[in-house]
């Protein structure tokens, strides 16, 4: 009778164990919350970071729909902001490394902070931040097509007379109603796939595709919770953006903080080896 082959260890080999996925925890509304009250004493704590990354987003968006405007393409400016709050999980990155370091108990410098926002740019966060802006371009390429089905050749270029045709006439009714159904699933969808990807491959070695499926996980898992979350998020923003969006300098450290926070409590724990 033939020897059987035997396979040695991956200990034997010299090969890594393959790590495991992150293990998704049930939360509940209270842990929402806690979430929000600790991503409160994080801004109060370190107003400097959060006024300067929520800084950068406000001014980002103010910049853009001011090039809509020089560009004669004011009606988009409304789309264009809202398209743009999307991309907050990105911009938010170093406000988790704030929240990081209050937890760990190391020092608030702005050089490691801001390091560690460069330093995503080789890692796995620079394929999510691709996943957001292609997520924002399809947003925007959807807007062209309703604003063509639904208005036409009587689109004007102005935001002024855009306002005046959206919300006078049946056709501009409409196409507010289905572009906000559409902008919902899309931001919903956007929502899932990043709520907790952005903070855990902040605090993890994981590729992009393993941080996207945690975070749907996540959200499947607690969907009550995640969709208040989802809620907050929705209400600030557009409040914060009502006001030139000078609003974001306060309500996008807020929101970043408390991710960091909500991540923590849904996301166990890395195993030690």
């Amino acid at each position: 009778m033939a020897d059987e082959q035997v396979h040695p260890a991956p200990a034997e080999t010299g090969e890594a164990a393959p790590k495991p996925a992150p293990r998704v925890q049930t939360i509940t509304l209270a842990a929402l919350i806690d979430s929000l009250e600790q991503g409160l004493r994080d801004f109060r704590a370190a107003p400097a970071f959060g006024l300067f990354f929520g800084g950068i987003y406000a001014v980002g968006g103010m910049l853009i729909v001011l090039a809509a405007a020089a560009l004669d393409m004011g009606y988009i400016s409304y789309p264009l902001a809202v398209g743009f709050a999307l991309i907050g999980p990105f911009v938010a990155v170093g406000l988790y490394e704030v929240s990081r370091r209050r937890e760990t108990g190391e020092p608030l410098q702005w050089k490691p902070v801001l390091g560690v926002v460069v330093a995503q740019r080789k890692r796995e966060t620079g394929w999510m931040a691709f996943v957001t802006l292609f997520v924002l371009v399809m947003w925007m390429y959807q807007v062209r097509i309703l604003i063509a089905l639904f208005i036409g050749l009587r689109a004007p270029t102005s935001l002024e007379g855009f306002v005046q045709v959206i919300v006078g006439t049946p056709e501009g009714l409409m196409f507010l109603a289905v572009g906000h159904v559409i902008g919902a699933f899309m931001a919903l969808v956007l929502f899932s796939l990043t709520v907790v990807s952005f903070p855990l491959l902040l605090d993890r070695e994981v590729d992009f595709v393993t941080a996207m499926i945690t975070s749907v996980r996540a959200v499947v898992q607690n969907p009550v919770p995640m969709i208040g979350w989802a809620f907050i998020i929705m209400v600030l923003l557009m409040i914060a953006m009502a006001p030139f969006f000078l609003g974001l300098f306060v309500a996008l450290p807020i929101l970043g903080h408390t991710t960091w926070h909500l991540y923590r409590k849904l996301v166990a724990p890395e195993a030690s080896p």
